[in-house]
């Protein structure tokens, strides 16, 4: 790349030292002029070997290639990518050889130095901007050490399978002795007489309910109101439906609701009370609100189908591109713990997503056979018996295992071939894993006023668009972060504004256009000036400053520091706020004199162990498609688990069991009040 003619001398020299031996490090030292290629035969008894490179220094930029026995080889700059397997290099590098590969059983480990370094990350060269290029007169060597080692066996593989179905079918059987003992515990109840409301499977198995006075200072707030709510009325022996009754009715009875006194009725009177208790906020027939939660089961089937198949085939895609190509700089894998199967690439971190599908579908089975009993225990016994506990809904809990297995699909199809384009894979369902949580705990104790389906995945679809409009402009455009930032701020005021008031406030005229700010006006100065002491809802204004600092402090960090990961960053938006939710509500579940049951307290503090140990796991960078091909590579790190898996497989363990404890937190939470009437159960 001289700008004139350079006189230069050609020496020839035997090489003493051709060809290279297995477990023993090899030096040498290679420039763009003196490209330097070994040769490599496959012992006897080695199927796989695993080539690792090393250097001291960053730069000089370098390609290590391994090629078939062919002449010429293929060690230049311009042709080194003509043949065989290739990555880019700066100080760390390494290439997984199967023998099947090469029916010769040998091959050539080639080395060159580029030219340039922008390839692995260094400065653009001066030649793109126009000018002369002046690195012809710098000493561009690099001293290299190459080691080739056997690569784990079959045996390993089949290890690394059996540990990885036997750790998570432990979880299954750990389910049958739970379920097994509760059985027992509730069989003995039932011969020694004294059968009661189940507990901690969440249905009613005596023949009428047992009222449970709430103990002194429980009621949530001052005033009483359980002599005005609609549970007691609906109760009343006049009101009892006859013999036959269809149970399984879509249609709501009018007449259920006549004796009911016309203002307490009203929703919006009912629902702007001071102290609200569950009686006023599940109102609605529980067969329709039923019906209306089974629809987020059905759409995120239709969802995952969708949006899997079109996943499936692009990642297939990148992978027959590497394995044809031979260039592994398109994939990001950790290369020291890359073990192959097939036409694989890195089969261990496919292989350690199964525990998400695994106990995805276990859950679905414990929500099954919690659903089934409590269709029993309603066909034992009069309907209207049912108005103690929390209404069981289990529509949002089917949908979690099913984004808890899609989690599990989907991101083992990021790590087909991970990279800048598919990140959002590994992701998407996350978001909406954390967003049914925090809907499944709002809808709790709001079972009437809860997000339908179509609007919740309407959301959760804004959201995955953002998340690929931030990896695609939110690197170095400051416009993007401004607009996100004022789209968060606006939503989380919005989203506080309906949870305040309970999804009440309106903002509309009758007389004009001026009339939704006369409205917006006259709220403000009641809420905030002449209350300005005290808010009327108390709790939830406290739950909702502290989320609006939350939220608003994510803004700001977001717009200030630009992140260039923006799917983890709004990841972390998500999860922030579902751990703040789960807190409130756990706190204010214990001021309400509530109490943990010991499988949901079991369930908490396994969930806090493991989701920071996984936590530990996931914050170990193993490779980063942020950067380079090359630069990623010096994050690189052996296996840490059996010799096949690495810390990233590591974490898809502990989170798949973290996610699990997650959500069988939400479903037992509440298995103490099923021995308390509606109208004796606060709202929060």
């Amino acid at each position: 790349m001289a700008p004139f003619n350079i006189a230069y001398e050609l020496l020839v020299t035997r090489l003493e030292s051709f060809q290279l031996e297995t477990n023993k490090a090899f030096n040498f030292t290679a420039s763009p002029s003196q490209p330097q290629y070994f040769l490599y035969k496959f012992p006897e008894d080695v199927d796989s070997v695993i080539i690792k490179v090393v250097s001291d220094a960053v730069y000089p930029c370098s390609v290590v290639s391994v090629q078939d026995i062919v002449c010429p080889v293929y060690d230049l700059d311009h042709n080194v990518e003509f043949n065989g397997v290739y990555q880019s290099m700066t100080k760390q590098a390494a290439i997984t050889v199967q023998r099947k590969d090469f029916p010769g059983e040998q091959f050539f480990v080639v080395f060159v130095i580029k030219p340039e370094d922008y390839a692995c990350g260094g400065s653009v060269p001066s030649s793109m901007h126009g000018n002369v290029n002046r690195t012809w007169n710098l000493q561009r060597t690099k001293n290299l050490q190459v080691t080739i080692e056997p690569s784990i066996k079959k045996s390993v593989y089949i290890q690394a399978m059996f540990f990885s179905f036997l750790s998570f079918l432990s979880f299954y059987l750990g389910s049958v002795v739970v379920a097994f003992v509760h059985y027992i515990r509730v069989q003995r109840k039932a011969s020694a007489g004294r059968l009661s409301p189940e507990d901690g499977s969440g249905i009613m198995t005596s023949s009428h309910p047992i009222t449970a006075s709430t103990p002194e200072g429980s009621s949530y707030g001052a005033i009483d109101e359980s002599s005005s709510s609609g549970g007691q009325q609906l109760c009343s022996p006049e009101l009892k439906p006859p013999a036959g009754y269809d149970t399984d009715s879509s249609v709501e009875e009018e007449s259920d609701f006549d004796t009911m006194p016309e203002i307490e009725s009203d929703k919006n009177v009912i629902r702007t009370k001071v102290f609200l208790y569950l009686s006023d906020l599940s109102r609605k027939d529980r067969r329709i609100v039923s019906k209306k939660y089974k629809i987020y089961f059905w759409n995120i089937i239709t969802i995952a189908v969708f949006y899997a198949l079109p996943v499936i085939q692009l990642v297939i895609t990148y992978q027959t591109v590497v394995n044809v190509t031979g260039n592994q700089d398109i994939c990001y894998y950790n290369f020291l713990c890359a073990h192959p199967l097939g036409v694989l690439s890195a089969f261990n971190n496919i292989l350690s997503n199964v525990g998400h599908m695994l106990l995805g579908f276990l859950f679905l089975l414990i929500v099954l056979r919690r659903n089934i009993l409590h269709r029993r225990a309603m066909e034992m016994k009069d309907i209207y018996t049912l108005d103690y506990g929390i209404p069981k809904h289990f529509g949002l809990f089917y949908a979690m295992g099913i984004a808890l297995m899609m989690e599990g699909v989907l991101s083992a199809c990021y790590h087909v071939c991970p990279n800048y384009s598919n990140f959002q894979f590994d992701t998407s369902f996350m978001y909406m894993i954390a967003g049914l949580c925090m809907l499944k705990l709002y809808q709790t104790r709001h079972p009437d006023i809860n997000a339908s389906a179509y609007s919740a995945y309407a959301s959760f679809a804004v959201v995955i668009c953002l998340a690929v409009l931030g990896v695609v402009f939110g690197k170095n455009d400051v416009w993007f972060w401004v607009i996100f930032s004022m789209i968060h701020v606006l939503a989380s005021l919005a989203l506080s504004t309906q949870i305040y008031y309970m999804g009440r406030f309106k903002i509309d005229g009758p007389d004009s256009d001026l009339g939704m700010f006369r409205r917006a006006a006259m709220v403000l100065y009641t809420d905030c000036i002449q209350q300005c002491s005290r808010p009327m809802y108390m709790d939830r204004m406290v739950l909702l400053i502290v989320g609006n600092l939350v939220n608003w402090s994510f803004a700001v960090f977001g717009l200030v520091y630009r992140p260039r990961d923006f799917a983890s960053y709004i990841l972390g938006i998500f999860i922030c706020n579902l751990l703040l939710y789960l807190a409130f509500y756990i706190i204010m579940k214990l001021r309400s004199s509530e109490k943990l049951l010991p499988i949901p307290l079991f369930c908490i503090v396994a969930t806090a162990v493991v989701w920071a140990a996984a936590l530990y796991f996931f914050f170990q960078n193993l490779s980063s498609w942020e950067e380079t091909p090359a630069e990623s590579r010096e994050k690189n790190r052996p296996c840490i688990l059996l010799g096949f898996f690495d810390d990233h497989d590591v974490w898809h363990f502990l989170s798949a069991a973290a996610l699990f404890f997650s959500f069988l937190v939400l479903l037992t939470l509440d298995d103490d009040l099923d021995t308390v009437r509606r109208d004796k159960i606060p709202v929060f």
